[in-house]
């Protein structure tokens, strides 16, 4: 049951509020003698003409109680109490029911939402940055296609631009092509910092890559083979990446895909009156938006990035009919995202609104500034190697401490490595910086992936040194009266209401940070309760199917993060 909508419906017969906003408006007490839902009356006091407090008692003394324990009023609050034993009952049979499957709905039935996320530039490094769009844009496609949204995702290569024209004219230059076919990202990452070099001391390489780039778009034979090369070698590289990472898309239709769709938005601006000319260049003014203006085309006649976006949006919008767009994009391109969505509403196109953009903030060492024009950039494969290496080493050291081997403890490493490495990215809100700390990302204490991870192992544990789970039939709920074991199922009843918030607000982190919870609250329930020798049977299989809850529960949580679970550790 999801007491929370019963609380709002209660409510919602006796107050003049649509159902969403009593919704949202219910919040869960900092303590427990508070009650475990509270509805606050101050949106009331206007339209009722009564003060808060008095509206509380006057809500408690009409609302239906069935089904909880007691309704009271604590100063302007309606503070509800639930009947434990039915709320422990029905929840945990509801989580052992469905499954895979709790937590999910058809919220989203027949809507289509695009997430454009990872999107890295064809023959750059795929760096730590990179992970940011990947990790997020992973999670929200599966938070979303979880509660029934159909989601396409597409990976927006940034394959167009002139850096192509800044890299065919250092190809041509001071290419080593056996280089380039051991270690092709390398390689082209080589010849374009050296480009640069050397650009700070001939300005004119700059004029020329120009003029490569405008011969690419022209369709230049030259241009497109080497452009063509760079990209499939590129794209090569990344798969070995998304596949450690198991990061799959429904659609790779990177820039270029739209260079034959932007002369028609250009006329179509044109068309519609909203083109002027500054500088040479063409652009829509936004002055009155408080922006500069949106550049469609630059003075030299070739376009721009918020040209193609514009022409993607527009494709999308045809071609998938979407109820949202979502771009997993870093925060400093907010801007770029203000002036696109804005110049769409301009073209007459209100599903502008529809069109989000999820920002991020950097990722960063300690003692390090990673620049890709400087050569000083931390590969991600490099960096999933190094965590599972270094989980390996961990699981090695325990070996030795506990005289006792872990099977399979390669696929292991993976598991956590990765998995730890991805907790990092989304345990905390999305526009926060990431200061890398190896130390603290591998701890198995604290707010970690392995933390959350070997707690589900320890719960698996317990489940198979009880080797008649599979009969377990009889379970008195009444008796998990412990305050941990009502404030675990408290959170585990809760799973559903963090997608959804996370939904609302597009941010993953609130699902991590709810697993982090249950986590927390199944542990204190362990460390306070003895299972093992908990007398009454009944009892103990009652704690038992709480344990395999909660198990499934993280298992859920962290295959909405793209997190695989361990089941031993």
């Amino acid at each position: 049951m999801d007491y929370k909508k019963v609380v709002a419906e209660r409510i919602k017969e006796n107050v003049e509020l649509d159902i969403e906003t009593i919704e949202k408006l219910i919040e869960i007490p900092p303590k427990p003698e508070m009650g475990d839902y509270a509805f606050p009356c101050f949106q009331l006091s206007k339209v009722m003409r009564k003060a808060p407090n008095m509206i509380a008692e006057q809500l408690k003394n009409n609302i239906n109680k069935d089904g909880f324990e007691s309704v009271q009023n604590l100063g302007p609050y309606l503070n509800f109490f639930l009947d434990k034993s039915v709320f422990i009952s029905e929840t945990i049979n509801k989580i052992l029911t469905e499954k895979d499957k709790y937590g999910s709905s058809n919220l989203g039935e027949g809507k289509n939402v695009i997430v454009e996320y990872s999107s890295p530039n064809i023959a750059k490094p795929f760096h730590i940055g990179h992970l940011f769009t990947t990790s997020i844009g992973n999670s929200l496609y599966k938070i979303l296609s979880f509660e029934g949204y159909n989601c396409i995702g597409i990976n927006h290569l940034g394959d167009w631009g002139t850096q192509f024209g800044k890299l065919i004219s250092a190809y041509k230059r001071w290419v080593d092509e056996d280089k380039l076919h051991k270690e092709p990202i390398n390689e082209l990452l080589r010849i374009y910092v050296k480009f640069h070099d050397e650009a700070e001391k001939d300005p004119s390489l700059e004029d020329e890559a120009r003029m490569h780039f405008k011969a690419l778009e022209d369709g230049n034979e030259e241009e497109v083979k080497l452009w063509t090369k760079f990209k499939d070698l590129s794209l090569k590289e990344f798969k070995k990446v998304y596949e450690m990472l198991n990061v799959e898309f429904d659609s790779y239709a990177g820039e270029s895909f739209y260079s034959d769709k932007m002369d028609a938005v250009v006329n179509e601006i044109e068309d519609k009156g909203l083109l002027t000319e500054s500088n040479g260049a063409k652009v829509v003014m936004l002055d009155e938006y408080n922006m500069p203006p949106c550049i469609i085309k630059k003075a030299d006649g070739a376009t721009i990035y918020a040209t193609r976006d514009l022409a993607a949006a527009m494709y999308r919008k045809k071609t998938y009919d979407f109820y949202k767009n979502i771009y997993v994009v870093g925060t400093p391109q907010a801007l770029h995202f203000k002036q696109v969505f804005t110049t769409l509403k301009l073209m007459g196109y209100d599903w502008a609104d529809d069109c989000k953009h999820v920002g991020f903030g950097l990722v960063k060492f300690a003692d390090k500034k990673l620049s890709t024009r400087k050569g000083d950039v931390i590969f991600l494969e490099d960096l999933l190697k190094e965590a599972i290496e270094k989980t390996l080493g961990i699981i090695n050291e325990n070996e030795k401490e506990k005289n006792k081997a872990i099977e399979n403890k390669e696929d292991v490493a993976k598991k956590i490595g990765i998995g730890a490495v991805l907790f990092t990215y989304l345990k905390n809100n999305r526009e926060r910086d990431i200061v890398f700390d190896w130390k603290e990302m591998l701890s198995f204490d604290g707010e970690t992936g392995p933390y959350v991870q070997y707690t589900y192992a320890r719960g698996k544990s317990i489940l198979r040194n009880e080797t008649n789970i599979g009969d377990l039939q009889d379970a008195d709920y009444s008796k998990l009266n412990s305050k941990e074991e009502f404030e675990l199922v408290k959170y585990l009843d809760g799973f559903q209401s963090s997608i959804l918030n996370a939904i609302d607000k597009l941010e993953p982190s609130i699902v991590t940070r709810h697993i982090i919870e249950i986590a927390k609250a199944f542990n204190k329930f362990y460390n306070q309760i003895n299972i093992k020798n908990t007398e009454d049977a009944k009892v103990k299989n009652a704690r038992i199917k709480l344990v395999e809850s909660s198990c499934q529960v993280i298992k859920n949580g962290l295959s909405l993060l793209g997190i695989d679970v361990v089941e031993k550790m």
